[in-house]
């Protein structure tokens, strides 16, 4: 499966992507599988090639918040294997997946400088991503920041059809309320407005956008 536009192999001339896979041993996993546990120290990274994951935390008081949603391309748990410290976030399969195996990142990277270069733009680029994110919290409404969210799965997944584009969704409404950061019931009623507007239909683990522009200027 060719790597997801953005995703940390599709920075990766043939020769760089070739040599990484090379580097590692393919694993799989089922659906709802916990990858890698927050916490946890070790040296190895995985290069996710099919199917999608969810990157977590947990607050104190039990609440799990989404922080990203990975596909094919995607490269994990990074952080921990070059600084030695502990698994920051959990990672969950949403569906069978299956990736590469990396163990001793830093070695790897020492020996490809090329590839480590890459990987301070993909971190800078999440860092950015990650300060958007605290943006939209304190400036949209929980209808916003669904909106902007739907859009971003749209971009990433979306399948055009007749209807609209259409997005096969990984995430329960319980995380996809995690990573808007509001209630269940909150993206419950978000849904349902978005719905009454016209912008969406949607379904289990599926969502429509009818109309992406409004939906983009809901989101603004």
């Amino acid at each position: 499966m060719d790597p997801d536009p953005g995703e940390f192999l599709s920075m990766l001339t043939e020769e760089d992507a070739a040599a990484l896979r090379a580097a590692g041993r393919p694993r799989r996993w089922d659906r709802g599988t916990t990858v890698i546990s927050e916490g946890d120290t070790s040296d190895w990274v995985l290069v996710l090639m099919e199917g999608r994951v969810k990157v977590s935390s947990h607050t104190s008081g039990g609440t799990e918040v989404v922080l990203a949603v990975r596909g094919p391309g995607g490269l994990l748990g990074e952080l921990s294997a070059i600084d030695g410290s502990p698994r920051s976030a959990t990672v969950t399969a949403l569906e069978p997946i299956s990736g590469i195996v990396v163990r001793d990142f830093p070695t790897f990277l020492e020996n490809h400088g090329r590839i480590a270069v890459l990987l301070m733009q993909l971190v800078s680029l999440r860092l950015r991503d990650s300060d958007r994110k605290r943006i939209e919290y304190g400036a949209f409404d929980t209808t916003g920041r669904v909106a902007t969210r739907l859009l971003e799965l749209a971009e990433r997944y979306g399948e055009k059809t007749n209807s609209g584009v259409r997005v096969a969704l990984p995430l329960s409404q319980d995380e996809l309320a995690g990573w808007t950061g509001a209630s269940r019931e909150a993206v419950s009623k978000a849904l349902r407005t978005l719905r009454d507007r016209g912008l969406i239909e949607t379904g289990r683990r599926r969502v429509v956008i009818h109309d992406i522009e409004g939906l983009r200027k809901r989101a603004r």
